[in-house]
């Protein structure tokens, strides 16, 4: 079981990025998976988690700025990341998040990919 979260860097205020989680040795279907960030400093946090029938869910310091979205064909979840702060600025991994968002995360935590959001 693998995840790699990829699709960071650096970018402006306001600007965006996508996120993507490849998935190995597990399907979407199996169980839910999450986004989770962590800046320096501060304890991790959930912003976001699609569950099997593909309904999201988002973290309110993200509702309406990020949108989840998976693609059972590759077997990846991706993050689309609009109008970003610089508090969004932290290194954001992906996981399963088992009882269909509800439950404890399991997810590759020190592959993590780096958002950073400065002017």
């Amino acid at each position: 079981l693998q995840l790699q979260a990829s699709g960071g860097g650096l970018v402006r205020p306001g600007g965006s990025l996508r996120l993507s989680c490849a998935i190995s040795g597990f399907t979407l279907s199996q169980d839910a998976i999450g986004w989770f960030r962590q800046a320096p400093g501060k304890e991790r946090e959930g912003i976001s988690c699609i569950k099997t029938d593909g309904s999201p869910s988002y973290a309110g310091s993200v509702k309406g700025r990020f949108t989840i979205s998976r693609d059972s064909a590759s077997n990846t979840v991706d993050l689309l990341m609009n109008n970003l702060r610089p508090e969004d600025t932290a290194i954001y991994y992906c996981a399963i998040v088992t009882r269909e968002c509800e439950g404890d995360a399991y997810g590759s935590w020190d592959r993590g990919t780096q958002v950073t959001v400065s002017s």
